[in-house]
């Protein structure tokens, strides 16, 4: 979005990343410029030195480099490092930094270099905002992250509530009864997914189905314990957010961490009650659209599930203020200006 957006506006743009992203996004296709640079997830002391030679290579001349996420923006200031005149350095920051230990430490360095050598530094949410400027960032600022528009669904209410009947175990009661409470997350320990179990056993009014839409490495883990303990969760695997909430009654997001999910912003847009975990982003973009709860906390979240699906008042109530919450969500044009702004160039340029 941002690449098509900045070619629109007569910028030239030249993408760096891995050569999968090219693949996924297409960024030639939107007007810009790929160069292949190999940037994995994790630090990689015999390949990271290169990256820093490719990417001081590739910024030569630039008036703006714009890095997304930690490692990328720590590799390029180490490449802009000494540069002739450093061209103007913004980092975006997607994800907090979560992990302990040796690569805990690692990254809080990564951190300090961030906050130290970027011109700006854009965060999706206020905690990592005070992290780096505890760690000496001049300039940070809140990053503009919209979901693209709800897609229309390309099928009926019927057809999605049929197949999730089939995907549960015979015998079980037909979900076009119950309610469905939708989950929109990659199966991985940041979604708080085993809280999510934890609270799906109930018993609530209505006896609902717990849709979990995503894939990801804890999906063998999640299903045996789905399986074993009979709980009335369905994975069903990556599909079409806006096929599923049709039928949603809610959407849960029970994660440890958020930056500004565009999950949330689906279903917000699509007028949805939220029950959320008060993490990151979550609160100050969901405003009083949600019902919020302490991350890990499955007592918790099982009570105000229980208060919602026992309500049709309160979750009447939600709907109605996610309708509005989702009509004052930035959306890619507010991006762009904001973008621009970070870059020092006019925003209608």
């Amino acid at each position: 979005m941002l690449a098509g957006g900045l070619v629109a506006r007569g910028h030239r743009v030249l993408v760096a990343g891995p050569l999968d992203t090219e693949k996924a996004f297409g960024f030639t296709g939107a007007g810009a410029d790929f160069a292949e640079v190999r940037i994995s997830d994790r630090p990689h002391p015999a390949r990271d030195p290169r990256t820093v030679v490719r990417l001081r290579g590739l910024t030569r001349g630039a008036d703006v480099v714009h890095a997304h996420g930690l490692r990328a923006g720590a590799l390029s200031a180490l490449a802009l490092t000494g540069s002739r005149g450093w061209p103007r350095l913004v980092v975006t920051l997607h994800n907090a930094v979560t992990a302990g230990g040796a690569i805990g430490g690692v990254y809080r360095v990564l951190e300090r270099i961030v906050a130290r050598r970027a011109h700006r530094v854009l965060v999706v949410s206020p905690d990592i905002g005070e992290r780096m400027r505890a760690g000496g960032a001049a300039r940070v600022d809140p990053a503009v992250v919209p979901a693209p528009p709800l897609a229309e669904p390309g099928r009926t209410p019927g057809e999605v509530r049929a197949e999730i009947a089939a995907r549960l175990p015979t015998g079980v009661a037909d979900p076009a009864l119950r309610p469905i409470l939708l989950t929109v997350a990659r199966l991985a320990q940041q979604k708080g997914l085993e809280t999510l179990l934890d609270a799906a056993a109930g018993p609530y009014k209505g006896d609902p189905v717990f849709v979990i839409a995503g894939d990801g490495p804890l999906r063998e883990e999640l299903q045996a314990r789905v399986d074993a303990e009979e709980l009335p969760v369905v994975l069903y695997g990556w599909a079409e957010t806006a096929d599923l909430l049709q039928v949603a009654t809610a959407v849960i997001v029970p994660s440890r961490w958020e930056g500004q999910p565009l999950s949330v912003q689906e279903a917000l847009r699509a007028g949805r009650p939220v029950i959320a975990t008060r993490v990151g982003g979550v609160p100050e973009m969901v405003g009083d659209a949600a019902l919020l709860v302490p991350p890990q906390d499955a007592g918790a979240l099982s009570r105000e599930i229980g208060r919602l699906l026992g309500d049709p008042a309160l979750a009447a109530r939600l709907a109605q203020a996610s309708v509005r919450r989702g009509r004052e969500l930035p959306d890619e044009d507010a991006a762009l200006r904001s973008v621009l702004t970070a870059y020092g160039l006019p925003p209608a340029e």
